[in-house]
């Protein structure tokens, strides 16, 4: 009788097989984590957006020719920025209740003090036109 031969053959089939399909898994894998990689960059490139836009609305308050205490309303450009290819809106109103009998302002000692609540808001486009879409928003409530 001959011996039976081949089993050589099978053996590399297989190994090659199971490492075919690691290096499959690998590649999945790194594709993955290069994709959650970017959003997370752009999530906190649009928090950084947002905030930027809230800087310039609490300058635009809080400035001394802002005499009258009239909300910033508007889109604050970041051009010439890392943040250029974000839009930031920015938003602001007068909290009609700053105690808790409903005033619109409240006193302290000479001066009057009201609140505001400016909202920005930062995307990088819309969620069906990019891949990497951001968006953000933050709040913040002051008074002057």
């Amino acid at each position: 009788m001959r011996p039976e031969r081949g089993f050589a053959l099978v053996a590399a089939l297989f190994v090659m097989v199971i490492i075919a399909v690691v290096v499959a898994t690998m590649s999945r894998l790194s594709v993955t984590q290069n994709t959650s990689l970017d959003l997370a960059i752009q999530q906190a490139r649009a928090y950084h957006a947002a905030r930027a836009g809230l800087e310039w609305g609490l300058h635009q308050l809080m400035a001394e020719s802002n005499t009258t205490g009239v909300c910033p309303v508007g889109n604050p450009s970041l051009a010439g920025s890392g943040l250029s290819e974000f839009s930031v809106s920015l938003t602001c109103v007068k909290l009609p209740c700053a105690t808790a009998t409903c005033a619109q302002s409240y006193t302290e000692g000479s001066r009057t003090f009201n609140l505001y609540r400016l909202t920005a808001t930062a995307s990088n486009g819309s969620p069906d036109s990019r891949v990497d879409y951001a968006w953000r928003r933050l709040e913040v409530t002051v008074e002057r």
